[in-house]
């Protein structure tokens, strides 16, 4: 097996631009299958961005998203989900005035498979037990944790290859955010390959393979999590 059967996901040289401001300047990254990949940095340095690009929520402006060997960058998002992405947004953006259930039937809505769907949603509900027991409820009515909980089983209804999360700690109680990160550990051991952003470079850290660190665009540092976590530039900037 060769190294690019191996590799899921390639960005070369990516540029972004928002009206006059330049988001992404020619940042290069790469993840291979079954990985955890983070990405760290501070507020506006780029990082959802990033995941916008490659979910195409937003047009990158030159480079390539080599996704699987295919160039993506000229798909529409609609076709990045259908080809294994999925994105889980910041904010979790939960359908509130849907039920939990009608949330994950809306996740899977590229699938055709309906009794594979359906026990879709019922794996859904073994990984997130909680979500099982408010299956009937309003997602506006959840609690923050159950609703990033909620974004995440929605996310994986499309049966992705490649997940990507964007802050899935922000605004959590410290209990209910070391239940989301064993959640998404958890989710390594079924294949899928995550991206990560999260403002928690620590967590973040913990349970990566490797990370990179993103400053006003561009990727300025790059290994694996094991030595980012006791870098000392790091760990001034990002650890506390």
């Amino acid at each position: 097996m060769n190294a690019d059967s191996l590799t899921i996901l390639e960005i070369k040289d990516l540029c972004v631009n928002y009206g006059g401001i330049q988001a992404l300047k020619n940042i290069n990254l790469m993840i291979k299958k079954g990985e955890v990949i983070t990405l760290i940095g501070a507020n506006g340095a780029g990082k959802s961005t990033t995941l916008r690009a490659i979910s195409k929520i937003v047009s990158p402006r030159s480079g390539e998203i080599i996704y699987n060997g295919r160039n993506i960058i000229r798909r529409q998002p609609h076709e990045v989900v259908q080809m294994g992405i999925a994105h889980c947004p910041e904010g979790r953006r939960v359908l509130a005035r849907q039920t939990v259930f009608d949330n994950l039937v809306l996740g899977a809505y590229i699938r055709s498979d309906r009794v594979e769907v359906k026990a879709d949603i019922g794996r859904q509900f073994e990984l997130f037990p909680r979500l099982e027991q408010r299956r009937n409820q309003l997602a506006g009515t959840l609690s923050g944790g159950e609703q990033q909980m909620l974004a995440i089983a929605r996310a994986l209804m499309s049966k992705p290859k490649l997940l990507l999360l964007d802050e899935p700690s922000l605004g959590l109680a410290p209990a209910i955010v070391r239940e989301i990160f064993t959640i998404i550990e958890n989710l390594r051991t079924t294949g899928v390959t995550i991206l990560l952003v999260e403002q928690n470079a620590n967590l973040a850290l913990q349970i990566a393979n490797r990370g990179y660190v993103l400053e006003a665009g561009c990727i300025t540092l790059s290994g694996p999590a094991s030595e980012l976590i006791n870098d000392e530039r790091v760990k001034k900037a990002y650890l506390g």
